[in-house]
């Protein structure tokens, strides 16, 4: 009766911890990223009473005569599958879907968590705002554009640091030139300076010397006209002040003489240069002052009208050195069958010069398909910009690949040519931010401009359920476990991250409800093997009484 006595209190003892297991289970049910235990049980060492016996000539052989001691706890096992993901909302939400954990550090040591609840702190780290505990990183992630420490593991958020500007390197175009357009068009050149006399636009009767826009203008100042006219012939020209009465009218009109098949005009004060006949031309014009004065003029004439046996017209904005945007005004001008040109018509914002504002000879195969640019010339336009006019910028212009539709076309139809794409940007600031499945920390920035910041570090583990809880969610690897192996998202099985989720605990409430039911039978059946034994003992005692 002893051994029943002693018995029944292992069987007690292990089913209040089979209790205590399920009890911890439903108390966590809640808890993200939980992983639930179940504890199993062994047979304490049997005392033999009997040994077994070998069978004999004459005899058969017996079993051992064996009784038990009672029950002793074997081992609480983890359950480390994956628990649900739901949805949070919150972008710094992260759950993994995989074996993966994610891998925080205070400065000393690294614990692994399945918890995924993050935010950024004051010091725009990214941590676990229970503990403090930062998420690590790995890779090269944001380190080139200065976003991350190249001498620390800790994802920093960059609310702090301005993304630089870029200025634009290249301009892409897509779209339909129209075959069968035949609508000619007339080349309009303006100078986009409005001349004013006492603030009123100038007429041509107008004199130089009393334009607003001129001062110390005297007899023998100079002002050269240059460029080329329609047929693309160089034009060289002067218009001198001989009386100090000269007018907008006489100036324009020498403007005029110098360009075969144009002629030059006043229209609110602005001096434009237009062509007699619509069709392609390779118009253009510059002027500039010599003498003791000043008088404004205009960095470049402003195509208002571009001359071609058909045109289409698009614009974008563009972004300078200092991230400034300007709009670059273009039109595709039809120079013969199968034939354009792309003219730069304008520029917005302070512009000091255009230095190559036509690519010629776009060439179209009869299939439709983009030919190249089949002349000498190159797919660039060069610009200088008033905020640094000592450089000259090249705009590279992407028309498409030859023999290709992904670019330039020309079909039968409405023109549809615009440029759709150019790589540059202002500077912005951190709005938003995101993750990837692949655990790549992404931001978009009050520019629209989206950048990766940081790749999540992850880790797997050989023997997941060897691992040690530490509280808070929190792991450490133990020598059951094996040594953490480092990884990103979507390698080495550590899965995919999800974003703006969270894990849930993969506690089955209805099990551990059967697993409550279970030790209490266990813990009565044992408690009236201890009273039984307890009564049989008492009678013992009695009888000798």
């Amino acid at each position: 009766m002893g051994n029943a006595l002693l018995s029944g209190v292992s069987g007690l003892a292990a089913h209040q911890t089979m209790l205590n297991v399920a009890g911890n289970n439903l108390a966590n049910i809640n808890t993200n990223g939980f992983k639930g235990s179940r504890a199993t049980f062994a047979e304490q060492m049997a005392q033999t009473l009997r040994q077994a016996q070998a069978p004999s000539d004459a005899t058969g052989g017996t079993n051992p005569v064996q009784v038990g001691s009672g029950v002793v706890l074997d081992s609480v096992d983890r359950d480390m599958g994956q628990g649900d993901v739901v949805d949070t909302g919150q972008p710094l939400d992260m759950a993994i879907e995989g074996a993966g954990f994610f891998v925080l550090g205070d400065g000393i040591r690294d614990v692994y968590t399945r918890v995924g609840s993050f935010a950024v702190d004051s010091d725009f780290r990214l941590v676990d705002p229970a503990t403090g505990y930062r998420v690590q990183r790995i890779g090269n992630e944001g380190v080139q554009e200065g976003f991350q420490d190249a001498n620390t593991g800790d994802i920093r958020v960059p609310y702090d640091v301005a993304l630089p500007s870029e200025q634009t390197e290249q301009v892409t175009y897509s779209g339909n030139v129209s075959s069968d357009d035949n609508n000619a068009t007339t080349n309009i050149l303006s100078s986009g300076v409005q001349y004013t006399v006492n603030g009123a636009p100038a007429t041509e009767s107008a004199k130089l010397v009393n334009l607003d826009q001129a001062d110390g203008l005297a007899v023998g100042d100079s002002i050269a006209i240059t460029g080329v006219n329609r047929a693309g012939q160089a034009v060289t020209a002067a218009f001198t002040l001989s009386t100090g009465n000269e007018t907008l009218g006489d100036f324009v009109a020498a403007i005029g003489s110098a360009f075969d098949g144009s002629y030059g005009a006043v229209s609110n004060g602005e001096i434009r240069l237009v062509d007699d006949e619509a069709g392609y031309s390779q118009s253009d014009l510059m002027l500039s002052y010599t003498g003791g004065g000043a008088f404004e003029l205009p960095s470049y004439f402003r195509i208002i009208s571009a001359g071609g046996a058909a045109a289409k017209t698009t614009s974008i904005e563009i972004f300078d050195t200092q991230g400034v945007g300007h709009i670059l005004s273009t039109a595709f001008v039809r120079k013969d069958t199968n034939l354009w040109d792309v003219v730069l018509t304008s520029i917005s914002g302070n512009v000091e010069q255009l230095a190559d504002r036509r690519i010629e000879d776009i060439a179209f195969r009869v299939d439709g398909s983009f030919g190249g640019v089949t002349g000498s010339d190159s797919s660039t336009f060069q610009v200088v910009f008033g905020h640094d006019p000592g450089n000259i910028r090249t705009l590279s212009i992407n028309l498409g690949s030859v023999g290709e539709f992904g670019g330039l076309t020309q079909f039968g139809g409405d023109s549809t040519a615009a440029a759709n794409r150019q790589d540059g940007y202002p500077s912005g600031y951190l709005s938003s931010l995101a993750v990837t499945r692949d655990g790549v920390l992404s931001g978009v920035f009050t520019n629209g401009i989206r950048k990766d910041l940081a790749a999540i570090k992850l880790a797997t583990f050989q023997n997941p359920a060897g691992l040690a809880s530490v509280g808070n969610g929190y792991w450490e690897p133990t020598g059951n476990s094996g040594d953490a192996l480092v990884t990103k998202a979507m390698g080495s099985g550590a899965g995919a991250i999800r974003g703006s989720s969270l894990e849930t605990a993969n506690v089955d409430v209805a099990k551990e409800f059967v697993h409550m039911i279970e030790a209490q039978n266990g813990y009565q059946a044992n408690a009236r093997a201890i009273r039984v034994a307890n009564d049989m003992l008492r009678e013992l005692s009695q009888l000798i009484r």
